[in-house]
């Protein structure tokens, strides 16, 4: 009788099983996406080096060379595989545009949480929620048939270029960077707003030099992250830019970026060969500018939170 007793008692309920179960299943799922990404960086980088190991090429010439033309060698006997008019186009984009888009977005959280949080947030979110929501051939296909004409006909030239790449991006990332804006400012405690009024600030005041104080890692992730976003876009700019490997002479000339060179290229490349791995080389330009642009934004969120 004692023994069944104690059996009993030390048999595991169905909550506990089950509570087990789900912790085991978690932790699967955990590893599985760990390993998951550890294969992509392993892949992508064991592609990309082998431009640099395999068909000995100058990984200071691929960075810093302009002439990106893998089918033609120069004087030296080396391949033209300089990479520096793409990656000059990425960031030359993605800059303007978070530049365009930082004012705007910043602009739209504070009427929504702050001049009109009922009103505002009922009449923008879905416009926000929307925007998301578009397909980037479609925002290219607009930017093709009205950006394009548009910078043409105002700036001169063709109307491909980083220009009407940025104005693309910008509508792009506007939701994405607004979105984490109000986040932030709805994370900022009321009574830092109570305190400021009750000290006689005004409303413009109040959110001026307490809020967007309290607030600013949070607005500085999300600026971030809309950069990142940016600056992995391909379908979009690839449609607009030009797609022209030159060094960006000025805002209405046609040039490229890293995403663009690689979505035109990768299918016209056989596996393996040179020009094949100079694409796989860019593609590991692109990741690691994604895993800082990652380490950048938990570093403002860790020195967020510690000033909090």
């Amino acid at each position: 009788m004692n023994n069944n007793l104690q059996k009993q008692l030390l048999k595991r309920s169905k909550a506990a099983k089950l509570e087990r179960l789900g912790k085991t299943v978690s932790f699967l799922a955990l590893m599985l996406i760990t390993l998951t990404v550890f294969a992509i960086i392993i892949f992508v980088a064991s592609k990309g080096l082998s431009t640099f190991f395999t068909n000995h090429v100058n990984w200071i010439d691929f960075l810093t060379g302009k002439n990106w033309n893998p089918n033609v060698t120069n004087a030296k006997g080396q391949p033209e595989v300089g990479a520096l008019p793409m990656i000059s186009g990425s960031f030359v984009v993605t800059i303007l545009s978070a530049l365009l888009a930082t004012p705007f977005a910043i602009g739209t959280a504070i009427f929504m949480n702050e001049i009109s949080p009922h009103r505002g947030a009922k009449l923008l979110q879905p416009v926000i929620e929307l925007l998301v929501g578009i397909p980037s051939v479609v925002y290219g296909f607009i930017g093709l048939t009205v950006v394009v004409p548009a910078v043409r006909s105002v700036f001169g030239g063709s109307g491909f270029g980083i220009l009407a790449g940025t104005f693309v991006l910008f509508v792009m990332i506007l939701p994405t960077v607004t979105s984490m804006s109000v986040d932030a400012l709805r994370s900022v405690p009321r009574y830092y707003r109570e305190a400021a009024l009750a000290l006689g600030a005004t409303q413009w005041q109040t959110i001026y030099k307490v809020v967007l104080r309290a607030a600013t890692p949070g607005m500085l992730t999300a600026i971030v992250f809309g950069m990142a976003r940016a600056f992995g876009e391909a379908l979009a700019v690839q449609m607009v830019i030009g797609n022209a490997a030159l060094m960006p002479t000025s805002l209405v000339s046609p040039a490229s970026t890293l995403t663009s060179v690689l979505t035109t290229g990768i299918g016209n490349t056989v596996m393996g060969s040179l020009q094949n791995n100079a694409l796989w080389s860019l593609a590991l330009v692109l990741l690691v500018m994604s895993l800082i642009f990652n380490l950048v934004i938990r570093m403002i969120g860790r020195k967020g939170a510690m000033s909090k």
